[in-house]
């Protein structure tokens, strides 16, 4: 059942993928660099990059070359299937939650924790994504780790408040107000699963687990987002990290689903954004970095992607990484950049420990853990395709 469901998702949208992997392969020293021993791939949505991994390289002898890639659950199986990403990269670090698809079909490898010597120093793996929690389904599948944790958040959405006044509900994104001044992401289990939350709150429909809707429960939700876009609510349904930053910038929308390192980038841009802290919760997820099952990857490869991914649990990178997205990251990260005034000012410092206090008060306050992969995943993918279309 479930191969058969991949199998769906695969023959739909390969022949789209295929030729935007051939495009990547294409690129000029990609396939040089991802084939050099030691010369590590990392695929990444678009903050998990630092921008600067010679700390790395000057500690390993190891380098690293990033590449961007989609977030979307259907297109990260198809970008390694058939869109390159098995042969050409070492490691993915995208949303977690997506072992069910990348181990029943040999995608990923699973984790050896005992070779990440700040694995052990992570508190946040136990605090927060223990076996037999929710937050578990980001990083683990059976009673194995897969995903290393690289940073955990809540999502809510933005907004300008010098044109809509104070938000505090996903009910902006539907309220008449903002007609026309509204934009969405181009994923379901982002928009979908916030539009779920806000159903169910506001008694406007019965849903009893908006993480993983029954497929009538779905249709009720993709019904009233239809509704809201044929009366043109929405302006555009956006679908990269720089569209959605000029969305707000250009204050071509105001209120906006989105992920809060998109309003750090418009704040340092001098658009006065914010990130709501909605009454009905937060979307809760954390980002994972998998091992990909690189039929090219000898020993040499996996020992330098390990030392890479416990490099990703350690301070410097946690702490940078919180700095320009607004995550937290792991539990060294804040004493990292106190300890280090050479590299972190004491602003930046104090910074670093703010955010991580602020991303744990959303934790507390709670809301709905986002699901990736969802029980009945085909009816999620052909009701957004419909709201799409719509």
């Amino acid at each position: 059942m479930k191969t058969d469901r991949f199998s769906t998702i695969t023959r739909r949208q390969a022949l789209q993928l295929g030729a935007a992997g051939a495009a990547l392969a294409g690129m000029p020293g990609f396939a040089r660099q991802a084939f050099a021993a030691s010369n590590l791939t990392l695929a990444d949505i678009g903050v998990g990059d630092t921008g600067d991994w010679s700390k790395f390289t000057n500690a390993t002898g190891n380098s690293v070359n990033v590449v961007s890639m989609g977030n979307a659950p259907s297109a990260v199986v198809n970008q390694l299937l058939a869109g390159g990403g098995m042969s050409n990269f070492h490691i993915v670090n995208i949303v977690g939650g997506m072992q069910e698809p990348l181990v029943e079909n040999n995608l990923i490898r699973k984790l050896d924790p005992s070779r990440m010597p700040n694995w052990g120093k992570d508190a946040y793996i136990s605090d927060y994504l223990a076996k037999g929690t929710p937050g578990f389904d980001f990083i683990g599948y059976g009673d194995e780790f897969y995903g290393v944790p690289t940073v955990l958040q809540g999502d809510s959405f933005a907004y300008l408040p010098d044109e809509t006044g104070e938000l505090d509900s996903y009910g902006a994104l539907f309220d008449p107000k903002f007609k026309g001044f509204v934009a969405l992401e181009d994923n379901y289990t982002t928009a979908g699963q916030k539009t779920a939350l806000f159903l169910n709150a506001t008694g406007q429909a019965k849903i009893a687990d908006p993480a993983d809707m029954t497929p009538e429960e779905v249709k009720t939700v993709i019904d009233f987002m239809i509704e809201k876009k044929r009366a043109g609510q929405f302006r555009v349904i956006w679908s990269s990290f720089e569209q959605a930053v000029n969305l707000l910038t250009s204050k071509e929308v105001h209120v906006m689903d989105c992920w809060e390192p998109m309003v750090f980038v418009a704040k340092s841009q001098g658009t006065n954004a914010k990130y709501a802290a909605p009454k009905e919760g937060y979307l809760l997820w954390a980002m994972a970095a998998y091992i990909v099952n690189n039929p090219n990857m000898g020993e040499a490869d996996l020992d330098a992607t390990y030392k890479l991914l416990d490099f990703m649990l350690g301070g410097w990178y946690g702490a940078k990484i919180t700095l320009m997205r607004g995550y937290m990251t792991n539990p060294l990260a804040a004493e990292y950049a106190k300890a280090h005034p050479d590299e972190f000012t004491a602003e930046e410092a104090a910074r670093v420990a703010e955010i991580t206090d602020g991303v744990k008060a959303k934790f507390e306050k709670g809301g709905t853990w986002q699901n990736r992969w969802p029980t009945h995943v085909d009816v999620y993918e052909e009701e957004w395709q419909r709201f799409k279309a719509a």
